[in-house]
């Protein structure tokens, strides 16, 4: 059974930096795309970051470009997602998520698209 298993999360003051990572286990190929979305209370998953595994092509949201950075871990299956400049809008529960083939035209910004998920990691920013 295919696990996504997120680590990283925690508390830090605004300004700060975090590092957020996600393996998957049980599978045997590589992902299309590993990304990240999070939820903060009250509000819906929204899309972060994504970024497809073989061609090393990348996607932000508008929120986050240029703060945040994601990249693929040297072990098969692994993403990171670098925080910098964190802000409180930050504050979330932030999901890994994956899509093991590719099928059409990409919707990276949408859950649905994503078949893999992980139970997610809290990041708290502090004013």
């Amino acid at each position: 059974q295919v696990q996504l298993v997120e680590s990283g999360g925690g508390l830090v003051q605004a300004g700060g930096s975090l590092t957020v990572s996600c393996a998957a286990s049980g599978r045997t190929f590589t992902y299309y795309a590993m990304g990240w979305f999070r939820q903060a209370p009250g509000k819906e998953r929204e899309f972060v970051a994504v970024i497809t595994l073989s061609y090393v092509n990348t996607y932000y949201a508008d929120s986050v470009k240029g703060r945040f950075t994601i990249s693929r871990g040297n072990a098969k299956n692994t993403v990171y997602l670098q925080m910098h400049s964190l802000r409180p809008e930050d504050t979330a529960v932030y999901y890994c998520a994956a899509v093991p083939f590719p099928s059409g035209t990409f919707y990276y910004a949408r859950p649905r698209t994503y078949n893999d998920w992980g139970q997610g990691t809290q990041v708290t920013v502090s004013s």
